[in-house]
Protein backbone atom coordinates (compact mmCIF):
# COMPACT_ATOMS: atom_id res chain seq x y z
CA UNK A 1 0.00 0.00 0.00
CA UNK A 2 1.49 3.24 -0.88
CA UNK A 3 -0.44 6.49 0.21
CA UNK A 4 1.93 9.05 -1.86
CA UNK A 5 0.97 10.09 -5.10
CA UNK A 6 2.40 8.78 -8.72
CA UNK A 7 5.45 10.27 -9.62
CA UNK A 8 3.32 12.03 -12.57
CA UNK A 9 0.53 13.27 -10.24
CA UNK A 10 2.25 16.95 -11.45
CA UNK A 11 2.57 16.27 -14.82
CA UNK A 12 -0.27 17.73 -17.32
CA UNK A 13 -2.21 14.80 -18.88
CA UNK A 14 -0.87 15.42 -22.44
CA UNK A 15 2.95 15.06 -21.09
CA UNK A 16 4.54 11.71 -21.79
CA UNK A 17 6.62 10.02 -19.47
CA UNK A 18 10.64 10.86 -18.70
CA UNK A 19 12.26 10.72 -21.69
CA UNK A 20 9.47 11.08 -23.87
CA UNK A 21 9.12 14.49 -25.57
CA UNK A 22 5.88 15.91 -24.71
CA UNK A 23 3.06 16.00 -27.53
CA UNK A 24 2.98 19.94 -27.87
CA UNK A 25 5.16 23.26 -27.00
CA UNK A 26 2.13 24.45 -25.06
CA UNK A 27 1.75 21.48 -22.58
CA UNK A 28 5.35 21.43 -21.76
CA UNK A 29 5.55 25.16 -21.20
CA UNK A 30 2.44 24.53 -18.97
CA UNK A 31 4.51 21.48 -17.13
CA UNK A 32 7.52 24.15 -16.55
CA UNK A 33 5.68 26.78 -15.26
CA UNK A 34 3.79 24.27 -12.82
CA UNK A 35 7.40 23.04 -11.40
CA UNK A 36 8.97 26.10 -11.37
CA UNK A 37 5.96 27.88 -9.20
CA UNK A 38 6.40 24.83 -6.87
CA UNK A 39 9.88 25.38 -6.79
CA UNK A 40 9.64 28.87 -5.14
CA UNK A 41 6.60 27.74 -3.21
CA UNK A 42 4.14 29.97 -5.07
CA UNK A 43 1.41 27.66 -5.53
CA UNK A 44 -1.48 28.32 -3.24
CA UNK A 45 -1.80 26.80 0.23
CA UNK A 46 -5.20 25.13 1.73
CA UNK A 47 -6.80 28.10 3.66
CA UNK A 48 -9.09 27.32 6.61
CA UNK A 49 -11.48 29.52 8.31
CA UNK A 50 -10.66 31.14 11.57
CA UNK A 51 -13.25 28.95 13.25
CA UNK A 52 -11.96 25.87 12.08
CA UNK A 53 -8.18 26.14 13.09
CA UNK A 54 -9.01 28.26 16.45
CA UNK A 55 -10.85 27.84 19.66
CA UNK A 56 -12.16 31.05 22.07
CA UNK A 57 -10.76 31.09 25.55
CA UNK A 58 -13.67 30.36 27.41
CA UNK A 59 -15.15 28.59 25.23
CA UNK A 60 -14.05 24.74 25.78
CA UNK A 61 -15.76 21.63 26.00
CA UNK A 62 -15.89 19.57 29.45
CA UNK A 63 -15.38 16.16 30.09
CA UNK A 64 -18.23 13.96 32.15
CA UNK A 65 -17.93 10.30 33.57
CA UNK A 66 -20.30 8.40 35.96
CA UNK A 67 -20.39 4.57 36.68
CA UNK A 68 -23.79 2.80 36.17
CA UNK A 69 -25.36 -0.42 35.44
CA UNK A 70 -26.36 -1.97 32.16
CA UNK A 71 -29.26 -4.66 32.40
CA UNK A 72 -30.90 -7.12 29.91
CA UNK A 73 -27.67 -8.99 28.84
CA UNK A 74 -29.25 -12.29 28.74
CA UNK A 75 -26.23 -13.82 30.38
CA UNK A 76 -23.46 -12.48 28.67
CA UNK A 77 -23.11 -9.87 32.24
CA UNK A 78 -20.35 -10.04 34.86
CA UNK A 79 -19.96 -13.07 36.95
CA UNK A 80 -21.27 -12.11 40.35
CA UNK A 81 -18.78 -9.61 40.81
CA UNK A 82 -19.11 -7.84 44.73
CA UNK A 83 -19.24 -4.43 42.98
CA UNK A 84 -21.77 -5.53 40.49
CA UNK A 85 -24.20 -7.38 42.91
CA UNK A 86 -23.59 -4.34 45.63
CA UNK A 87 -24.80 -1.92 42.57
CA UNK A 88 -27.63 -3.45 41.81
CA UNK A 89 -28.68 -3.86 45.58
CA UNK A 90 -28.85 -0.14 46.04
CA UNK A 91 -30.84 0.16 42.63
CA UNK A 92 -33.51 -2.23 44.02
CA UNK A 93 -33.12 -0.33 47.67
CA UNK A 94 -34.19 2.73 46.00
CA UNK A 95 -37.25 1.76 45.07
CA UNK A 96 -37.96 -0.33 48.15
CA UNK A 97 -37.12 -3.58 47.36
CA UNK A 98 -34.55 -4.68 50.56
CA UNK A 99 -32.61 -7.86 49.82
CA UNK A 100 -29.27 -9.68 50.63
CA UNK A 101 -26.59 -9.13 47.55
CA UNK A 102 -24.94 -12.16 48.23
CA UNK A 103 -28.91 -13.80 47.49
CA UNK A 104 -28.89 -12.00 43.67
CA UNK A 105 -27.32 -12.91 40.44
CA UNK A 106 -25.99 -10.97 38.30
CA UNK A 107 -25.18 -12.37 34.85
CA UNK A 108 -27.82 -9.96 33.56
CA UNK A 109 -26.11 -7.12 34.14
CA UNK A 110 -22.80 -5.05 34.22
CA UNK A 111 -21.35 -2.48 35.95
CA UNK A 112 -19.97 0.10 33.24
CA UNK A 113 -18.38 3.55 33.26
CA UNK A 114 -20.03 6.18 31.31
CA UNK A 115 -18.00 8.99 29.71
CA UNK A 116 -19.19 12.09 27.73
CA UNK A 117 -18.12 15.52 26.01
CA UNK A 118 -20.46 18.51 26.76
CA UNK A 119 -20.07 21.45 24.81
CA UNK A 120 -19.40 25.28 26.44
CA UNK A 121 -22.80 26.89 25.55
CA UNK A 122 -25.34 23.55 25.86
CA UNK A 123 -28.39 24.61 27.70
CA UNK A 124 -30.39 22.95 30.58
CA UNK A 125 -32.18 20.48 28.46
CA UNK A 126 -30.14 19.89 25.73
CA UNK A 127 -28.94 16.14 24.57
CA UNK A 128 -25.32 14.84 24.11
CA UNK A 129 -23.63 11.24 22.93
CA UNK A 130 -22.71 9.05 26.10
CA UNK A 131 -19.92 6.00 25.57
CA UNK A 132 -20.55 3.13 27.84
CA UNK A 133 -17.26 0.75 28.48
CA UNK A 134 -17.96 -2.21 31.18
CA UNK A 135 -15.82 -2.13 34.12
CA UNK A 136 -16.14 -5.74 35.27
CA UNK A 137 -15.73 -8.95 33.29
CA UNK A 138 -19.00 -8.93 30.98
CA UNK A 139 -18.97 -11.05 27.74
CA UNK A 140 -20.82 -8.54 25.90
CA UNK A 141 -23.22 -4.84 26.06
CA UNK A 142 -25.15 -5.74 23.47
CA UNK A 143 -28.60 -5.45 24.14
CA UNK A 144 -28.19 -3.62 26.90
CA UNK A 145 -29.97 -0.71 28.88
CA UNK A 146 -28.01 1.73 30.38
CA UNK A 147 -30.38 2.63 34.06
CA UNK A 148 -30.74 5.85 34.99
CA UNK A 149 -26.97 7.48 35.84
CA UNK A 150 -25.59 10.75 36.99
CA UNK A 151 -22.49 12.15 34.88
CA UNK A 152 -20.02 14.50 37.03
CA UNK A 153 -17.46 17.06 35.86
CA UNK A 154 -14.10 17.36 37.12
CA UNK A 155 -15.27 19.39 40.06
CA UNK A 156 -17.29 17.14 41.53
CA UNK A 157 -21.27 18.03 40.31
CA UNK A 158 -23.84 16.65 38.39
CA UNK A 159 -24.13 18.27 34.40
CA UNK A 160 -26.03 15.63 32.84
CA UNK A 161 -28.19 12.51 33.06
CA UNK A 162 -27.72 9.43 30.87
CA UNK A 163 -29.91 6.58 30.13
CA UNK A 164 -30.82 4.39 27.18
CA UNK A 165 -30.34 1.40 25.03
CA UNK A 166 -26.42 0.66 23.93
CA UNK A 167 -25.84 0.17 20.48
CA UNK A 168 -22.72 -2.49 20.15
CA UNK A 169 -20.39 -2.44 16.90
CA UNK A 170 -19.72 -6.20 17.66
CA UNK A 171 -20.90 -9.30 18.99
CA UNK A 172 -20.16 -12.60 20.50
CA UNK A 173 -21.41 -15.87 19.21
CA UNK A 174 -21.49 -19.08 19.64
CA UNK A 175 -20.49 -21.86 16.82
CA UNK A 176 -23.08 -24.01 18.49
CA UNK A 177 -20.54 -27.18 18.23
CA UNK A 178 -19.27 -29.84 20.96
CA UNK A 179 -16.40 -27.83 22.00
CA UNK A 180 -18.25 -24.35 22.53
CA UNK A 181 -16.20 -22.18 20.29
CA UNK A 182 -17.67 -18.39 20.12
CA UNK A 183 -16.65 -16.15 17.81
CA UNK A 184 -15.78 -12.35 18.87
CA UNK A 185 -15.90 -9.17 16.24
CA UNK A 186 -14.79 -5.66 17.27
CA UNK A 187 -15.03 -4.66 20.64
CA UNK A 188 -18.71 -5.83 21.98
CA UNK A 189 -17.77 -4.21 25.41
CA UNK A 190 -18.01 -0.94 24.28
CA UNK A 191 -21.54 0.66 23.47
CA UNK A 192 -22.42 4.05 22.16
CA UNK A 193 -26.12 5.73 23.49
CA UNK A 194 -27.08 8.63 21.20
CA UNK A 195 -28.32 11.74 22.46
CA UNK A 196 -28.69 9.40 25.64
CA UNK A 197 -27.52 12.24 28.70
CA UNK A 198 -29.56 15.24 28.96
CA UNK A 199 -28.01 18.24 30.41
CA UNK A 200 -29.24 19.51 33.37
CA UNK A 201 -26.89 22.27 34.18
CA UNK A 202 -25.47 24.82 32.12
CA UNK A 203 -21.72 25.29 31.98
CA UNK A 204 -20.76 28.75 32.50
CA UNK A 205 -18.49 30.65 29.60
CA UNK A 206 -17.11 33.80 29.62
CA UNK A 207 -15.08 34.50 26.43
CA UNK A 208 -14.90 38.26 26.78
CA UNK A 209 -12.92 40.08 28.76
CA UNK A 210 -12.98 44.62 28.80
CA UNK A 211 -13.95 44.55 25.03
CA UNK A 212 -11.65 41.74 24.33
CA UNK A 213 -10.96 37.85 23.81
CA UNK A 214 -8.22 35.84 23.13
CA UNK A 215 -7.96 33.07 20.03
CA UNK A 216 -6.35 29.54 20.91
CA UNK A 217 -4.95 27.88 17.92
CA UNK A 218 -5.83 24.44 17.62
CA UNK A 219 -1.76 23.59 16.52
CA UNK A 220 0.41 26.33 17.83
CA UNK A 221 2.75 27.82 15.36
CA UNK A 222 4.53 31.40 15.74
CA UNK A 223 4.10 31.64 11.63
CA UNK A 224 0.22 30.47 11.97
CA UNK A 225 -0.39 32.84 14.62
CA UNK A 226 1.26 36.29 12.64
CA UNK A 227 -1.05 35.03 9.84
CA UNK A 228 -4.07 34.93 11.95
CA UNK A 229 -3.92 38.66 13.39
CA UNK A 230 -2.62 40.08 9.99
CA UNK A 231 -5.76 38.70 7.94
CA UNK A 232 -8.01 40.22 10.75
CA UNK A 233 -5.93 43.44 10.58
CA UNK A 234 -7.08 43.55 6.86
CA UNK A 235 -10.44 43.57 7.95
CA UNK A 236 -10.56 45.25 10.85
CA UNK A 237 -7.26 47.61 11.28
CA UNK A 238 -5.01 47.40 14.42
CA UNK A 239 -7.83 44.85 16.69
CA UNK A 240 -5.10 41.60 16.77
CA UNK A 241 -2.22 40.90 17.88
CA UNK A 242 -0.46 37.48 18.21
CA UNK A 243 0.16 36.94 21.94
CA UNK A 244 2.45 33.52 21.62
CA UNK A 245 2.59 30.83 19.07
CA UNK A 246 -0.76 29.25 20.72
CA UNK A 247 -3.37 32.61 21.48
CA UNK A 248 -4.22 35.67 19.47
CA UNK A 249 -5.51 38.73 21.51
CA UNK A 250 -8.22 39.96 19.64
CA UNK A 251 -10.35 43.06 20.53
CA UNK A 252 -13.80 43.72 19.59
CA UNK A 253 -14.19 46.99 17.12
CA UNK A 254 -16.29 49.81 18.08
CA UNK A 255 -18.76 49.03 15.88
CA UNK A 256 -19.35 45.46 16.60
CA UNK A 257 -20.18 46.43 20.87
CA UNK A 258 -23.10 45.17 22.38
CA UNK A 259 -22.62 42.82 18.75
CA UNK A 260 -20.45 40.36 19.84
CA UNK A 261 -22.04 37.61 18.72
CA UNK A 262 -22.42 38.99 15.36
CA UNK A 263 -18.98 40.18 15.72
CA UNK A 264 -17.72 36.37 16.20
CA UNK A 265 -19.87 35.18 13.18
CA UNK A 266 -18.33 37.16 10.94
CA UNK A 267 -15.13 36.90 12.25
CA UNK A 268 -14.32 33.12 12.21
CA UNK A 269 -15.54 33.28 8.32
CA UNK A 270 -11.96 35.05 7.82
CA UNK A 271 -9.80 32.71 5.80
CA UNK A 272 -6.04 31.84 6.89
CA UNK A 273 -3.19 30.05 5.41
CA UNK A 274 -1.52 28.33 8.31
CA UNK A 275 1.42 26.52 8.25
CA UNK A 276 2.25 23.46 9.02
CA UNK A 277 5.43 21.65 10.64
CA UNK A 278 7.76 19.35 8.44
CA UNK A 279 6.26 16.40 9.99
CA UNK A 280 6.34 12.77 8.72
CA UNK A 281 4.57 10.33 10.58
CA UNK A 282 4.44 6.50 10.41
CA UNK A 283 2.41 3.68 11.99
CA UNK A 284 3.71 0.45 11.26
CA UNK A 285 1.14 -1.62 13.03
CA UNK A 286 -0.96 -0.34 10.05
CA UNK A 287 1.90 0.43 7.64
CA UNK A 288 0.24 4.12 7.14
CA UNK A 289 2.74 7.20 5.73
CA UNK A 290 1.44 10.68 6.33
CA UNK A 291 3.62 13.58 5.37
CA UNK A 292 3.34 17.26 5.19
CA UNK A 293 4.10 18.91 2.30
CA UNK A 294 7.04 21.44 3.73
CA UNK A 295 8.96 18.09 3.91
CA UNK A 296 12.56 18.49 2.68
CA UNK A 297 15.17 16.16 1.78
CA UNK A 298 18.81 17.17 0.75
CA UNK A 299 21.13 15.65 -1.91
CA UNK A 300 21.30 12.37 -0.89
CA UNK A 301 21.90 8.81 -2.42
CA UNK A 302 19.72 5.88 -1.66
CA UNK A 303 20.60 1.76 -2.69
CA UNK A 304 17.95 -0.59 -1.83
CA UNK A 305 18.50 -4.33 -2.16
CA UNK A 306 16.71 -7.76 -0.65
CA UNK A 307 18.14 -11.38 0.14
CA UNK A 308 15.71 -14.07 0.39
CA UNK A 309 16.35 -17.55 1.68
CA UNK A 310 14.37 -20.22 0.83
CA UNK A 311 14.62 -23.62 2.70
CA UNK A 312 12.38 -26.30 0.77
CA UNK A 313 11.93 -29.54 2.75
CA UNK A 314 10.64 -32.77 0.65
CA UNK A 315 9.56 -36.25 1.41
CA UNK A 316 10.07 -38.77 -0.82
CA UNK A 317 10.08 -42.64 -0.62
CA UNK A 318 12.58 -45.27 -1.10
CA UNK A 319 11.00 -47.98 -2.77
CA UNK A 320 13.65 -51.65 -2.40
CA UNK A 321 13.82 -54.27 -5.13
CA UNK A 322 11.23 -56.79 -4.80
CA UNK A 323 13.93 -59.54 -4.74
CA UNK A 324 16.65 -57.68 -1.98
CA UNK A 325 14.13 -58.05 1.09
CA UNK A 326 14.37 -54.76 1.82
CA UNK A 327 11.39 -52.44 3.15
CA UNK A 328 9.73 -49.19 1.76
CA UNK A 329 10.90 -46.41 4.32
CA UNK A 330 10.32 -42.54 3.45
CA UNK A 331 13.48 -40.63 2.60
CA UNK A 332 13.29 -36.77 3.40
CA UNK A 333 15.52 -34.03 1.70
CA UNK A 334 16.15 -30.24 2.14
CA UNK A 335 16.89 -28.34 -0.54
CA UNK A 336 17.76 -24.51 -0.08
CA UNK A 337 18.21 -21.47 -2.86
CA UNK A 338 19.66 -18.08 -2.00
CA UNK A 339 17.90 -15.10 -4.17
CA UNK A 340 19.68 -11.91 -3.93
CA UNK A 341 17.66 -8.84 -6.03
CA UNK A 342 20.08 -6.24 -7.59
CA UNK A 343 19.92 -3.30 -5.76
CA UNK A 344 19.64 0.13 -7.24
CA UNK A 345 21.67 3.15 -6.45
CA UNK A 346 19.66 6.19 -7.15
CA UNK A 347 21.38 9.81 -6.75
CA UNK A 348 17.98 12.09 -5.36
CA UNK A 349 18.81 15.30 -5.94
CA UNK A 350 17.36 18.06 -3.07
CA UNK A 351 13.36 18.16 -3.75
CA UNK A 352 11.32 21.23 -3.07
CA UNK A 353 8.21 19.18 -1.78
CA UNK A 354 7.56 15.90 -0.41
CA UNK A 355 5.81 15.33 -3.69
CA UNK A 356 9.00 15.07 -5.16
CA UNK A 357 10.73 13.02 -2.73
CA UNK A 358 7.34 10.30 -2.89
CA UNK A 359 8.01 10.40 -6.54
CA UNK A 360 11.87 9.36 -6.04
CA UNK A 361 10.80 6.60 -3.54
CA UNK A 362 8.47 5.55 -6.05
CA UNK A 363 10.83 5.54 -8.72
CA UNK A 364 13.16 2.53 -6.30
CA UNK A 365 9.98 0.56 -6.46
CA UNK A 366 9.92 0.46 -2.87
CA UNK A 367 7.11 -0.98 -0.41
CA UNK A 368 5.50 0.34 2.38
CA UNK A 369 7.30 -1.21 4.94
CA UNK A 370 11.11 -0.36 3.16
CA UNK A 371 9.75 2.91 2.56
CA UNK A 372 9.78 3.36 6.43
CA UNK A 373 13.00 1.92 6.73
CA UNK A 374 14.58 5.03 4.00
CA UNK A 375 12.94 7.28 5.76
CA UNK A 376 14.22 6.03 9.10
CA UNK A 377 17.46 5.33 7.29
CA UNK A 378 17.66 9.64 6.01
CA UNK A 379 16.92 10.90 9.54
CA UNK A 380 19.80 8.92 10.99
CA UNK A 381 21.82 10.49 8.13
CA UNK A 382 20.63 13.90 8.60
CA UNK A 383 19.42 14.14 4.89
CA UNK A 384 16.16 14.76 6.12
CA UNK A 385 14.59 18.10 7.17
CA UNK A 386 11.79 17.16 9.00
CA UNK A 387 10.43 15.67 12.44
CA UNK A 388 9.69 12.04 12.29
CA UNK A 389 7.02 10.15 14.23
CA UNK A 390 6.59 6.69 14.74
CA UNK A 391 3.85 5.14 15.93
Amino acid sequence: MNLFSSPRSLVPADAGPAGVPFRSPLSALRFLCAAFCLALGLLPASAARIKDMTLIEGGRDNQLVGYGLVVGLAGDGDSNSEATLRSVANVLARYGIIVDSTQLKTKNAAAVMVTADIGAFLKSGSRIDVTVASLGDAKSLQGGVLLQTPLLGGDGRVYAVAQGPAAVGGFVGGAGGAGGATVTKNHPTVGLITNGAIVERDIPAQFFHDGAMTLQLHNPDFTSASRLASAVNAVWPGIAAPRDAATVDVHVPAAFQGKEVAFLANLGQIDVTPDTEARIVINERTGTIVATSSVRISRVAISLGSLTISITSNTGVSQPNALSGGQTAAVSSTQTSVTETRGSFIVINEEPSVDRLASALNALGVSTREMMAIFQTLKRSGALQADLVIN
